[in-house]
């Protein structure tokens, strides 16, 4: 399957309690993650971390579902 460049959004509402669990899934999947930034956004009461990827549809999948199923964290994909 081909690898293909692009971006996940990924909020998280609870920092204090879904931070660790995100950054562990990143952690696993971070042979994809070509660069990543991360933003507390203190007047929402939110985090959001935006990374560039490189991977395939497959992996892409993998990495946001494991994010998705974490309670207060919501994930966006966009592949080109």
């Amino acid at each position: 399957m081909q690898k293909r460049l692009g971006i996940i959004g990924i909020i998280i509402k609870d920092r204090q309690r879904a931070a660790s669990a995100v950054n562990t899934i990143l952690s696993d999947h971070g042979e994809i993650i070509v660069g990543r930034m991360g933003l507390p956004f203190r007047d929402r009461g939110v985090s959001i971390i935006d990374l560039i990827i490189e991977a395939t549809t497959d992996e892409v999948g993998a990495l946001t579902g494991k994010l998705g199923n974490l309670e207060g964290v919501r994930v966006k994909s966009l592949l080109v």
